[in-house]
C-alpha cells in the first residue's frame, strides 16, 4: 500500500464546476409584453437563462441571456410574474437566483381619428383595462413643437388647427401605479380650406357650358363643382367645365375640396351669366275670320321682347316686334305661312327657333277631268292648289258615298257599282283648317257590268248553245267568244243566249261573254271551258308479239291526252290504259277472234268511244312435242295442238350434219323425216301455218339428241327452257 501511494497515476481527467448563483438587482417593465431584468454577472459565467414564471401557475418560460441587462418577451399586459436568473458556463447552470415580481405596464390606446372641420381633429379609442388617465402628444408636420393633453377620457379633440395640414398623434395609457405603458402613433389630416373662385364665364359653341375657375388649397387632392341646376363636374385641377348649359338659364355655382379627412366647406356661392333665352315651346297660327291670321305663342321668362317672322311660300315676308306674345297678318287662301318667333334678352336671342306651318283654307280646282279608266274605276284628274295637303274625291250616288283621299292631284275610285251614274266632287283639304266643300261636281257614268254564262248545251255536233244573264240596262251589245288555240268563233246578242257553230272536235275553248254600250266595254265575265270530244286516231294497227301479248298501235288524236285500249272476244277481253300511242297488250287467247275499242280520252275527263275492225289471234302452238327414232332410220315429230281449229303445220329440224323440213295437214299431229345421217343433235321446231300461209313464228324450239343404231346412248332432250 505504501507502494501504491508514491506511485504516480497514469491517468488524467478534467473537472468542471457550475457557476454561482447571480443576484438580480431589479426588474420593470416598459412594454405590456416584456419584462427587463438588470443583475450582477458572476465570474467564470458564460451566459445567463432568465426564468419568468405566472404567479398563478400557468405560465412558464426561459430565455438565454448574453449578458445584464436580459429581457424576457412573449408577457400579457399588466400581469405580475416571478423572475430569477441562472448563470451557465460548461460545468453547466448554476442555482437560480433569488425571485423577485414584477408586473408589466398596460397597453396603448388604439386611436381612431377624424376631421370634423378644417380646423380640427376628434380622436377617440376604447377604454384600455387597469388604465386610469391617457397622455396625447400632437406634432403638426414639418414641425417640432408638441402639444401634450393628458386626459382620463376616452376621446379627445384638437381644435385650432391649419387646414388640409397633416397631424401625428402619439398615444399611451397610465395605470395605477404611475407607469407608463406602451405607446401608439396615428396620424390624421384635416379637412381643406374652402377653396376661392376666381371666375365664371359661359363658353361658347354648338354647345354652351360653363367654366369655373379657383385658387387651389393645401392638402386638396380633388374638387367638385355643383351647380344650382344639379349638373357637376370632378377635377384635380383648378377649373372645370360644366356642359350642356340650358338656354334661358340664371343660377350659380359652388367648389368643394376633399381629401381623405373628406368635404371642405362649400366655397361661396357665384352667380353664372345669364343665357340665351329658350325659343317659345308652343306656337300656333289662329284665324277667327277668314283672311284675319294671328300668330300666337306662350310666354318665355327672362325675355324683354320678341320679333316674329311671317313668311308665306311665295317669298314675301313681314316681321313684327313686340312685348305681347300675339302678332296679327292678312292671311290669303290656298298659301302656306312659316311662322318663327326669336325672343331677346341681355345675353342675347336664342340659337335657334322652331317653325310653324300654317296653311289657310284651300281653293277649290277648276280644271277636274273624270276619265273611265276601267269597268268599274273612275280616273280623276286636276292642278295642284295651294294650301292642299289632302285631297277627298267623292262620287255619290243614290244610296252610298264613296271616299278617295289622297295627296297628289289625282285619284282613282274604284270598286264603284258598274252600270251606274256617279257624281264626282274633288274636295281639297288641309289639316289645320279643314275642307272646301263649296266645289262643283262632275259627272260620269261606269261601264256595263260583265255578264255571267250560265249554261252551255250542246245542240249538233258542231253547235253548242250559251245562256248568260243580263245585268244592264237595255239595248246593251252582249258578245260571247270561244276562243281555242287555233281559231275563234263569236256570236253576238241582245238577250240571254246566243249559238256558237262549227266547233271542230278535239278542242278546248275558253267561253266568256262581254257586255258594251256607248260608255264603254265591260270586263269579260268569268270564263268556262267548253271542250269539244277529242277525235278518234285516223289508223289502228294490231300486231301478235307471243302467243299471249299483242301491240296495239295507232295514230295520235287530237284533243286526246290518254287512252284506253280495249281487245274484247267471248272469251273475254284485255285493256290497256296509256299516254302513248303504242300499248302492248297481255292475256291473249291464241286462235280467237278479237273487236278492237279505242277510248280517246281527254285531260278534263271527255271521253270518245272509237270502234274499229277486229282480228283474230295466231294459231296456238303445238304442245307435247316429241322425237322418235323408227326402224327405217326416220325420224318422227309428235305433237298435240291445243287450237280449237284445225291448222296445218310445218316441222323444221337443224342439225349440226343437215337440215329438214316437213309439212303436216290439217288434223295431222306428226311428220315423219327421212335422216340423212345418225348420231346428230337436233333443233325442233313445230309451228302451225294460218289460212293466209303465214307461219307462226313464236313457237319454242326444242332440242334432241339422237343416236346411231347400235349404240348405247338413249335419245334424249335437252333441257332447254321454252
Amino acid at each position: 500500500l505504501e507502494q501504491g501511494l508514491r506511485t504516480p497515476l497514469s491517468l488524467k481527467s478534467t473537472v468542471y464546476i457550475s457557476p454561482d448563483v447571480p443576484t438580480i438587482d431589479q426588474a420593470y417593465s416598459k412594454n405590456s409584453d416584456s419584462i427587463t431584468v438588470e443583475f450582477a454577472q458572476v465570474s467564470g459565467a458564460t451566459s445567463y437563462i432568465l426564468r419568468a414564471e405566472s404567479k398563478t401557475g400557468d405560465f412558464f418560460f426561459e430565455t438565454p441571456a448574453a449578458q445584464s441587462p436580459g429581457t424576457v418577451v412573449g408577457l400579457q399586459p399588466y400581469t405580475d410574474y416571478t423572475l430569477s436568473v441562472m448563470s451557465v458556463n460548461s460545468g453547466g447552470r448554476s442555482q437560480p437566483s433569488y425571485p423577485i415580481e414584477a408586473r408589466t405596464v398596460v397597453v396603448a390606446p388604439k386611436m381612431n381619428t377624424s376631421s370634423p372641420s378644417n380646423d380640427s381633429i376628434l380622436v377617440t379609442w376604447h377604454p384600455v383595462e387597469h388604465a386610469i388617465r391617457y397622455t396625447l402628444i400632437m406634432i403638426r408636420e414639418g414641425s417640432s413643437t408638441r402639444l401634450i393633453v393628458n386626459t382620463t377620457d376616452t376621446w379627445v379633440t384638437f381644435d385650432n388647427l391649419d387646414p388640409g395640414i397633416s397631424y401625428c398623434i402619439k398615444g399611451m395609457a397610465w395605470d395605477a401605479e404611475g407607469r407608463i405603458g406602451d405607446d401608439l402613433t396615428v396620424c390624421q389630416i384635416t379637412r381643406p380650406h374652402s377653396p376661392d373662385v376666381t371666375q365664371v364665364l359661359l363658353t361658347p359653341g354648338r354647345s354652351l357650358g360653363i367654366a369655373v375657375y379657383w385658387m387651389t388649397v393645401q392638402g386638396a387632392n380633388s374638387y367638385l363643382v355643383l351647380a344650382s341646376n344639379g349638373q357637376s363636374c370632378n377635377t384635380s385641377d383648378s377649373y372645370c367645365f360644366i356642359s350642356p348649359q340650358e338656354c334661358g338659364q340664371n343660377h350659380s355655382v359652388t367648389v368643394t375640396a376633399y381629401n381623405d379627412a373628406g368635404p371642405s366647406s362649400p366655397s361661396h356661392c357665384c352667380s353664372v351669366p345669364l343665357t340665351d333665352p329658350c325659343p317659345p315651346e308652343n306656337i300656333w297660327v289662329e284665324e277667327p275670320t277668314a283672311g284675319n291670321c294671328s300668330v300666337v305663342w306662350e310666354e318665355v321668362p327672362l325675355v324683354e321682347y320678341y320679333v316674329a317672322f311671317i313668311k308665306r311660300d311665295d317669298g314675301t315676308e313681314k316681321s313684327c316686334n313686340t312685348t305681347k306674345t300675339t302678332c296679327q297678318f292678312f292671311c290669303m287662301c290656298g298659301y302656306t305661312y312659316l311662322t318663327s318667333v326669336f325672343p331677346y334678352n341681355q345675353a342675347g336671342t336664342s340659337l335657334f327657333a322652331d317653325v310653324r306651318n300654317y296653311t289657310t283654307i284651300p281653293c277649290c280646282p277648276q280644271d277636274v277631268t273624270v276619265n273611265l279608266v276601267s269597268t268599274e274605276t273612275l280616273e280623276v284628274m286636276w292642278s295642284p292648289v295651294k294650301g292642299a295637303e289632302l285631297y277627298e274625291t267623292t262620287a255619290a250616288q243614290t244610296n252610298s258615298v264613296l271616299h278617295c283621299n289622297d295627296t297628289s292631284p289625282v285619284c282613282a275610285l274604284s270598286d264603284l257599282t258598274c252600270n251606274s251614274l256617279y257624281s264626282v266632287t274633288v274636295t281639297p283639304c288641309s289639316e289645320l283648317r279643314g275642307c272646301n266643300h263649296t266645289c262643283t261636281p262632275h259627272r260620269q257614268e261606269t261601264a256595263p257590268c260583265a255578264p255571267e254564262i250560265l249554261n252551255m248545251t250542246q245542240t249538233t255536233n258542231s253547235t253548242y248553245k250559251v245562256l248568260i244573264s243580263t245585268p244592264n240596262s237595255p239595248n246593251t251589245n252582249y258578245t260571247i267568244s270561244a276562243t281555242g288555240r287555233y281559231d275563234r268563233h263569236t256570236c253576238q246578242s241582245r238577250n240571254n243566249s246566243c249559238e256558237l257553230t262549227q266547233l271542230p272536235c278535239g278542242t278546248i275553248y275558253e267561253v266568256t261573254a262581254v257586255a258594251s254600250t256607248a260608255v264603254g266595254k265591260s270586263l269579260p265575265g268569268y270564263s268556262k271551258t267548253l271542250e269539244t270530244g277529242p277525235c278518234c286516231p285516223s289508223t289502228v294497227n294490231v300486231t301478235q308479239v307471243t302467243q299471249a301479248m299483242t301491240n296495239l298501235t295507232w295514230s295520235p288524236a287530237t284533243g286526246a291526252s290518254s287512252y284506253l285500249a280495249t281487245l274484247m272476244s267471248p272469251r273475254g277481253e284485255a285493256k290497256c290504259h296509256t299516254l302513248d300511242t303504242h300499248c302492248l297488250m297481255g292475256c291473249i287467247t291464241c286462235g280467237t277472234n278479237y273487236s278492237v275499242q279505242l277510248d280517246a280520252i281527254s285531260s278534263t275527263g271527255h271521253k270518245s268511244q272509237c270502234q274499229y275492225r277486229g282480228f283474230s289471234s295466231s294459231a296456238c302452238c303445238p304442245t307435247g312435242v316429241k322425237l322418235y327414232r323408227r326402224t327405217n332410220n326416220s325420224l318422227r315429230v309428235y305433237w298435240r295442238s291445243s287450237s280449237p281449229q284445225a291448222y296445218n303445220h310445218t316441222v323444221e329440224l337443224y342439225g349440226t350434219g343437215a337440215n329438214y323440213t316437213c309439212f303436216a295437214a290439217a288434223g295431222s299431229m306428226y311428220c315423219d323425216i327421212q335422216e340423212g345421217t345418225c348420231g346428230d343433235v337436233y333443233t325442233v321446231v313445230v309451228a302451225p301455218v294460218g289460212k293466209s300461209g303465214e307461219k307462226v313464228t313464236f313457237c319454242l324450239p326444242r332440242t334432241y339428241s339422237v343416236p346411231c343404231p347400235g349404240s348405247n346412248a338413249g335419245m334424249g332432250e335437252y333441257n332447254l327452257s321454252e
